[in-house]
């Protein structure tokens, strides 16, 4: 049984979300002297980061890559802050800017009110109870990474240990001398695996789909800011062809490790697909050393461990499921053209796919991490206050909020 709902109007914008791009958009909309309402489903900021990540996470991208809009890291921060230090820098960006999300609130459903010219989005808290927002402006902030993706392989409910996603996985301290197995192998999984094998457990790592592993650094130079300079002055075929020449150069011949590299170079495939090439910060000299086996796709899973394409049969007493996160907007967002029923993902890709119509918005939805989303974070506040100027007279104050 759920309580009454009660219906609240805001003369403001209403941010889904308060991680980085829900956070960024509040403090650029707040630099131009706009309030937000931040609904967050969570009680605190930045969830995905505070209580779905490993403790070795560091950003994998230099600090300058990943600062949000008007407020800069601290400048005795290494170049890759650790997840600690992002969260207090998180907690900092929050503080300087007065932000103040409402959590505990699950948004229900949202949807435009054509005859009132309005978004009504209902949200359900801790106790049940329901709490419907309306507002001329909508932004989804919730990003890419909102829920686990949990595949279906057979045979999964019947072995006979523990079966996590890597949101669950802190450390390897109680894997020690266990035989454990790592599905995905995309930056998350790669990092879990390497972290296994440093708390000696016995680590095995399956790479089902061709991937790109680049060096996190190329002769003591980010790659990523490497690449970057390089795509302002060359044609990304060059700079593919070049970037991995130097991969091969600093890593080796991966695809004798068992990884198959996609037929496409990075950059491109990045834009065609959005998948990022994988930044190694260890687990290839991991994997030269024994120290971490590769398997090709799982074929089924047993009670005692996995049976692979090739044949081959193991005995594992894990398995961590390094495999992703999802966008979760198809579940409450009603009939909004901006986003794909199919992935939650913006339809049209970067730089565009920010705006939708009837004042909804897109935030933390790039594939470009960070940077992304600080971009559209601006962009966002940009258009709404174009709006916010023309419209603030016929505005009733925020603190006043009326009850429909």
């Amino acid at each position: 049984m759920t309580k009454s709902a009660s219906c609240l109007w805001v003369t403001c914008p209403i941010i889904i979300g308060a991680g980085p791009s829900g956070l960024a958009t509040a403090a650029c909309l707040k630099q131009k002297g706009i309030p937000s309402l931040i609904l967050e489903r969570a009680d605190c900021i930045a969830s995905l980061w505070k209580l779905k990540t490993y403790d070795r996470l560091h950003l994998h991208l230099p600090k300058h890559f990943c600062e949000l809009p008007l407020l800069g890291f601290p400048s005795d921060f290494p170049t890759y802050p650790t997840k600690n230090q992002f969260l207090d820098y998180l907690e900092s960006y929050q503080n300087h800017f007065g932000l103040e999300p409402v959590f505990n609130k699950v948004v229900v459903s949202a949807e435009f009110d054509h005859r009132h010219g309005a978004w009504r989005v209902m949200t359900s808290g801790p106790e049940q109870e329901q709490i419907e927002y309306v507002s001329q402006w909508l932004i989804v902030a919730t990003g890419e990474n909102a829920d686990e993706v949990m595949p279906f392989i057979e045979g999964m409910n019947d072995f006979g240990g523990p079966v996590i996603h890597s949101s669950s996985y802190r450390n390897g301290r109680s894997y020690e001398g266990k035989d454990v197995l790592v599905v995905g192998c995309g930056n998350s999984g790669m990092e879990v695996a390497l972290d296994l094998a440093n708390f000696n457990a016995r680590t095995s790592l399956v790479v089902r789909d061709s991937v790109h592993v680049l060096p996190r650094e190329m002769l003591g130079i980010s790659t990523f800011g490497f690449l970057v300079q390089m795509i302002k002055w060359f044609p990304i075929r060059f700079v593919d062809r070049f970037v991995l020449l130097m991969s091969h150069l600093v890593l080796g011949d991966i695809e004798k490790l068992g990884f198959r590299r996609p037929k496409i170079g990075p950059l491109e495939l990045k834009n065609v697909s959005g998948k990022s090439p994988v930044l190694d910060v260890g687990t290839v000299a991991k994997i030269k050393s024994g120290n971490i086996r590769v398997y090709p796709g799982i074929k089924r899973i047993t009670f005692l461990g996995a049976e692979f394409v090739d044949g081959r049969k193991e005995r594992f007493d894990a398995i961590i499921l390094a495999t992703g996160f999802k966008s979760n907007v198809p579940q409450w967002l009603k009939g909004a053209d901006l986003f794909s029923e199919k992935d939650g993902m913006p339809r049209q890709p970067f730089p565009n796919g920010w705006k939708g119509e009837d004042g909804l918005y897109a935030v933390g939805f790039t594939r470009r991490g960070l940077l992304g989303a600080a971009f559209h974070a601006t962009k966002v506040a940009e258009d709404i206050e174009l709006q916010w100027r023309a419209e603030a007279p016929m505005l009733v104050d925020f603190s006043t909020a009326l009850s429909l």
